[in-house]
């Protein structure tokens, strides 16, 4: 229960003044005209009045405005933080993982027309020469990083700007008296081996192995070179320990960057290939043990991988033999990026991109928890989907087939290839729609000369059922589609009146009972009414004394009936 309520008037004098009482009263209609007589006899350029309802049980009033008046209140500006300084405070503090993403995403255009990585800027003098003597690039890369860094902490623009200017200048003295110190040597005349077990020891080894194996790479153009380069290094690299590692580290941490740009990563692969294959080829790369046993499961999946060679196969050996795990990881999620993008892995090729996801799919999900999580690849395959049931996709699907019945196969494997609810749903629409229309039915009940008979069409219409059900679809649509299929059978059997043929016909008990139970069960014929009577004529047989005569005599006949009257409840 609400207690007293009285009303406070407050004033502003001035624009930068804060409100300060000017009374409380518990009349409101006197608090509002109070509130207006300021206003109107100058006494300030705003006035607010509140209701102030006291709290009986915590003794504390809420306040609540119901009126302000005049000038609005200027908006203070955010006072920043004396303690909040720049991310990066220190040249050290630029080769760190995280500072170079940054440096790469700023530069990147520039850093594309030099074919460098920003591991390379930050350790060879020519290249860091070259971004100062740019001016205007070096300027703007300074303002992306700055501008949005000040909004988001509140310090001063124009000092957050001057802070890397200055730390820019700082870094690329560093990197200047580094080379000419000679704490990168050359390597002609020596080996990488030797390099790496003198540095091995020293307190700054990271930063001059870096500058070495940039420096390798001076006078390499392309990135199919440039990796060749860096694998020619790994093979004279030493064997194992510590200086191995500190050529391997280096060495991942280029190619990790060089791979993130998707022209040098088509170079590498080879620009023939599209983007599924490529995908397909990365994936055989860093999940080999898994890409090979499905391989061996399926060798038809062998067709759809492309041929990788050269430094791209020597790289893959690396990867193999899990010496570079944070690439792999790093591949693996460019693979789930490429899947979530818009891009169409096979353009010209509908068919075999749902083959190349397939087999991605496959490869991927046996890969997660070592390389990613299985809901990060769920995920992807979900996305992807997406793509695969809109008009386009489904037009240009089906476009090929040259029959009705043709595109409703091509569309029950659609449905079995997507994942995701609502996609599921989306593909059993297109599904549904095709199997329901008249030209499907009307294709399977005419009589072609030299076609197919009825009862081969009835076998056909079975075997889609069954790819209907095993395709994983909800339940309604999966009961709806199966349905209109049992339909159409029904239809076709009626046509041909293949029931009764076969109960008319002059063959032996058990030839008319094993027909019978194929239709009933869904082997010869789609499940409908169709099948219900083949499965009454089926008992009805089964009823007549000179069948039962004859099933008796003929005991091997009954054993291999036996499953086919199981199956459709019939008691054996």
């Amino acid at each position: 229960m609400a207690g007293p309520i009285h009303y406070e008037v407050y004033v502003r004098k001035s624009a930068p003044s804060a409100w300060t009482l000017l009374i409380a009263t518990e009349d409101r209609k006197h608090a509002i005209e109070t509130a207006e007589d300021q206003l109107n006899d100058r006494l300030a350029i705003a006035s607010r009045v509140t209701k102030e309802t006291l709290d009986p049980d915590t003794m504390e009033f809420s306040s609540l405005t119901i009126l302000t008046l005049g000038a609005p209140e200027e908006k203070k500006k955010k006072v920043a933080d004396p303690a909040i300084r720049p991310a990066c405070s220190g040249p050290a503090e630029l080769y760190s993982p995280h500072a170079r993403a940054l440096i790469g995403r700023v530069l990147e255009d520039w850093l594309k027309r030099e074919g460098v990585t920003a591991f390379e800027l930050l350790h060879r003098p020519d290249v860091a020469e070259r971004l100062e003597a740019s001016g205007v690039e070096l300027q703007h890369a300074i303002q992306k990083v700055a501008v949005p860094e000040s909004q988001a902490t509140g310090q001063d623009v124009h000092g957050v700007v001057r802070h890397y200017q200055k730390l820019v200048e700082q870094g690329m003295a560093r990197l200047r008296k580094a080379g000419r110190d000679g704490h990168f040597p050359a390597l002609e005349g020596r080996s990488i081996a030797d390099l790496a077990h003198r540095l091995a020891g020293s307190s700054d080894r990271a930063f001059s192995m870096g500058g070495v194996i940039a420096g390798a790479l001076k006078d390499r153009r392309g990135a199919r070179e440039r990796l060749g380069a860096l694998m020619d290094l790994m093979d004279a690299a030493p064997a194992d320990g510590p200086p191995r590692a500190l050529v391997v580290v280096v060495v991942e941490q280029i190619v990790a960057e060089m791979l993130a740009v998707r022209t040098n990563l088509t170079e590498i692969l080879g620009p023939s290939l599209d983007q599924g294959a490529n995908l397909a080829a990365i994936v055989r790369m860093v999940a080999p043990a898994e890409m090979d046993s499905l391989l061996r499961m399926d060798p038809r999946l062998a067709l759809m991988m492309p041929d990788v060679d050269g430094p791209a196969a020597r790289l893959g050996v690396h990867l193999a033999a899990g010496e570079f795990p944070l690439l792999a990881a790093s591949l693996a999620r460019l693979v789930t990026r490429e899947l979530t993008s818009s891009r169409r892995l096979r353009p010209a090729d509908p068919v075999g991109e749902i083959d190349i996801l397939r087999l991605l799919a496959m490869a991927l999900t046996a890969s997660a928890g070592r390389l990613l999580t299985l809901e990060e690849v769920q995920t992807a395959f979900v996305e992807r989907s997406k793509s695969l049931v809109t008009a386009d996709f489904v037009g240009a699907y089906v476009n090929p087939c040259p029959t009705v019945l043709a595109e409703a196969e091509q569309l029950t494997r659609l449905c079995e290839n997507v994942t995701g609810g609502a996609n599921k749903r989306a593909a059993a629409r297109w599904l549904s729609a095709c199997i329901s229309s008249l030209r499907f039915e009307t294709e399977m009940r005419q009589a072609v000369p030299g076609g197919p008979s009825a009862s081969q069409k009835l076998a056909t219409l079975a075997r889609l059922q069954r790819a209907v059900r095993a395709a994983h679809l909800g339940e309604h649509d999966q009961t709806q589609i199966a349905e209109a299929i049992g339909a159409v059978g029904t239809n076709l059997e009626a046509d041909a009146n293949l029931v009764a043929q076969i109960v008319r016909a002059q063959v032996s008990a058990p030839q008319k009972l094993a027909a019978l139970l194929k239709l009933a069960t869904g082997e010869a014929g789609p499940l409908g009414p169709a099948a219900d009577r083949a499965r009454s004529e089926a008992i009805k047989l089964l009823r007549a004394p000179d069948v039962r005569t004859a099933l008796s005599a003929a005991p091997e006949s009954v054993a291999a009936l036996k499953s086919l009257m199981q199956a459709a409840g019939l008691a054996a």
